[in-house]
């Protein structure tokens, strides 16, 4: 058997092969992966930021580590905070977020990496840390993908004189371009130093010290008490059954997963088999279940920003929507995937944001804390209606699909496109059969706000019918990140396939 791996950078992929060739198993090179995406993909993650981890290690139970960000215990008054709105254009359109040290969630990345090693890991942590540690200190040049995306959250990378200092390049108004280096040796030393002292230098030492005390001095409202008691939480995976496939993914709190699985659940009572790829009938049959998914998305959402699970996933309910597909004619930021399947079939799907970054720089560390109360997306009550020390909720939606003789890991980026970037590429592989890298390959579609994007690759022509079914379109002309990067690995028998998503800048390898 094989090991195979899929992420959104040359330097992730590589540090997950360094590892795995050196007689790690799948957790261990998931782990120098992460770290190593912070050095090579610093404005989609972070050592600040959160995330979560599916894991089914060969011959046991799969579990999920949510070690997502969660709120402060104590909110600071709304005319103290640092929270400031920026505006990031995205070439289509402008988006609103709020940076400064008031937008900054309590993070769980370093704590969440050290539970995964202490529970699934066989290699030192120092061992995992060593390609991040090099790729921060010598440095890591920016690709054409990495400099559009600098250029996008440029505003808020250059907020601080300590982010320009680290993200300032040689572009129009010091952004950063393609060819930049860009060099963390603060971030290499905080790398030495977390995996010789352990992750109680970050929630219990000098960073946590560092952090508390810039929160307070500047408009934030992390305190000590916020990081001492961050717990990793460790849950069962959501499973739902589709067609002949098992499918697990990220349970509630978090929306992303429930989202997948209620979709699934009324894709799975209608038969998509006289479709052809990509044909009105089923584009059609994708986009009611996608806008079906965004009403019972509205009409379940508690006064506690989360998702009523069990009403979701009620049969009489989703029956209810069931009947609404079947009606109708047939003719949803910053974020990176990571996925792993080792030769022995331990499997890994792992997805980790920083938001958009809080614009600030922990002093003396290189780590850039998150911006995830200042998120709307994550705040739906407003910027102040968040309830106090809570688990934020994530779209992020790392998967798992089971058949016999087949294991597939994926997971995407994108935002509140994650749901529908994973819920196309499950079709794919499960209704029309596709190998791995067709079915992350193949273009997708996105609704949201009765607005229908189209990505290219479609035949429009062909597509006018249901064009006119949906007045309110755009069609986009080739494969775009804002789809979503759905990196991908699969096992099949003794055959390992993988697939990184070119939306964004995705590679795989596949060796022995």
């Amino acid at each position: 058997m094989r090991s195979v791996i899929a992420a959104g950078h040359e330097l992730t992929a590589q540090a997950a092969e360094m590892v795995l060739r050196e007689g790690g198993n799948a957790f261990d090179a998931i782990v120098a992966a992460h770290f190593a995406a912070c050095a090579a993909e610093p404005v989609l993650t972070s050592l600040g930021g959160g995330g979560f981890l599916l894991a089914r290690p060969a011959g046991a139970r799969p579990m999920v580590f949510d070690f997502f960000v969660q709120t402060p215990r104590h909110k600071r008054p709304p005319e103290s905070l640092d929270l400031q709105p920026v505006a990031l254009d995205f070439g289509t359109a402008k988006q609103i977020f709020h940076i400064g040290q008031g937008a900054i969630a309590t993070p769980g990345s370093v704590k969440g990496m050290f539970e995964i090693h202490r529970r699934l890991c066989s290699m030192p942590m120092r061992e995992l840390c060593v390609p991040a540690v090099e790729y921060a200190r010598e440095g890591v040049r920016m690709n054409a993908l990495s400099a559009y995306i600098a250029g996008i959250v440029h505003p808020i990378y250059t907020a601080t004189k300590a982010a320009r200092a680290i993200f300032g390049g040689s572009g129009p108004d010091g952004r950063l371009a393609e060819g930049d280096m860009i060099r963390q040796a603060e971030m290499a030393d905080t790398l030495d130093a977390l995996a010789i002292e352990g992750e109680d230098l970050f929630y219990r030492g000098e960073i946590a010290k560092l952090i508390a005390r810039d929160c307070e001095l500047h408009g934030g409202q992390i305190k000590r008490e916020d990081l001492e008691r961050y717990e990793v939480v460790l849950r069962e995976p959501l499973v739902v059954r589709y067609r002949d496939a098992t499918v697990m993914t990220n349970p509630p709190p978090s929306s992303g997963g429930i989202l997948i699985a209620f979709a699934l659940e009324l894709l799975e009572h209608s038969d998509p088999g006289s479709y052809s790829f990509g044909s009105v009938e089923h584009l059609r049959w994708l986009a009611e279940a996608m806008a079906l998914t965004g009403q019972a998305r509205v009409d379940t959402l508690r006064t506690d920003g989360y998702l009523d699970a069990e009403r979701l996933l009620d049969p009489k309910y989703l029956n209810f929507y069931r009947r609404q597909i079947k009606g109708r004619a047939s003719v949803s930021r910053g974020t990176t995937h990571i996925s792993v399947i080792d030769a022995v079939g331990n499997a890994a799907s792992l997805s980790v944001s920083n938001g958009e970054g809080c614009g600030a720089i922990v002093p003396g560390t290189g780590i850039m804390l998150n911006n995830m109360l200042g998120e709307d997306d994550l705040s739906p009550h407003g910027l102040h209606g968040w309830p106090v020390g809570s688990r934020m909720s994530s779209m992020m939606s790392p998967s798992l699909v089971l058949r016999p003789d087949e294991l597939i890991a994926t997971g995407s980026g994108g935002s509140n496109r994650i749901r529908t970037a994973i819920l196309q590429v499950l079709v794919n592989l499960i209704d029309f059969r596709m190998d791995v890298e067709t079915a992350v390959c193949s273009p997708r579609i996105h609704l949201e706000d009765d607005r229908l994007s189209i990505e290219g690759g479609h035949d429009i022509e062909r597509l006018k019918p249901l064009l006119t079914d949906f007045p309110e379109h755009k069609i986009w002309p080739a494969l775009n990140l804002f789809f979503g990067g759905a990196h991908t690995v699969g096992h099949a028998g003794r055959d390992a396939q993988g697939a990184g998503d070119p939306r964004r800048g995705g590679v795989s390898r596949v060796f022995a």
